[in-house]
């Protein structure tokens, strides 16, 4: 069964709840694994979810509760019957704003939702032991090739060896607003370092930082690309990472001092 544009019809109950999980961060460490992993081999599925993710920002944006403060991250826990009641809300009203354009407002999604895709994709493939990486740093320039045409631009791989962390590899993700890179590095500890890369993003923004748990992830934009460097190292420390991957990226990071 088809919806009218020819894609797999709405998914309804138990897996509405998983979605709307995922978006909001909600799944345990395996389910969120379990799912991703699904989403980046179904490309009608990621453009469903991608669907829910414009269409809740859209309510957000046309009815703003008080307590929905943009780029405060850390959500309390809800109710658990908030999240299938909330999803099916957005679902519904999603297919009513579909049927007329004029309802959308002129930013349909929050432009800085990569850091939440990219701090996710960390708390799912950083612990991964056996495939951390689709593509290992061996094949540096398969990986390089592979992910600059699946984002439609060229990517360079910053080096971390002064930090002390090395390149595993890298692989491909499904993002806010199309595909996603996920580079890896590690450090002799076993640390891990991920950055996320998104074509989807501001044409040029100051950095940010995303607190989640025991996670930091300071974000970023030059010339319409999205950057998002993740770890559990110190804020300090990471921030000096990430201003040199910045430097490296071509960005300014003169402007972060």
């Amino acid at each position: 069964m088809t919806d009218d544009r020819g894609s797999a019809a709405l998914p309804t109950g138990p897996e509405i709840e998983r979605l709307s999980a995922l978006v909001d961060g909600e799944l345990a460490p395996h389910e969120q694994a379990e799912l991703v992993a699904a989403l980046a081999h179904d490309v009608q599925a990621t453009a469903r979810v991608a669907d829910y993710q414009r269409q809740c920002a859209a309510l957000r944006s046309l009815f703003p509760l008080p307590s929905d403060v943009r780029y405060v991250l850390v959500q309390p826990r809800r109710a658990w019957w908030w999240r299938p009641a909330a999803a099916l809300a957005c679902v519904g009203a999603g297919m009513v704003l579909g049927t007329s354009n004029a309802w959308l407002p002129s930013h349909e999604a929050d432009p800085w939702d990569f850091a939440r895709h990219a701090d996710l994709a960390y708390a799912v493939y950083a612990p991964e032991q056996r495939h951390p990486v689709e593509v290992a740093a061996t094949d540096q320039a398969h990986l390089v090739a592979w992910l600059s045409h699946r984002l439609g631009r060229t990517l360079t791989i910053p080096v971390l060896d002064e930090y002390g962390y090395t390149l595993m590899g890298g692989r491909l993700l499904p993002g806010a607003a199309g595909p996603a890179a996920q580079m890896m590095y590690q450090n002799q500890a076993g640390e891990r370092l991920t950055l996320y890369i998104t074509a989807a993003a501001p044409q040029r923004a100051a950095f940010r930082l995303l607190r989640q748990d025991d996670r930091h992830t300071f974000y970023w934009a030059s010339a319409g690309a999205g950057y998002a460097l993740s770890g559990q190292r110190s804020e300090p420390r990471l921030r000096e990472i990430a201003i040199d991957v910045c430097g490296s990226l071509g960005g300014n990071p003169q402007a972060w001092q």
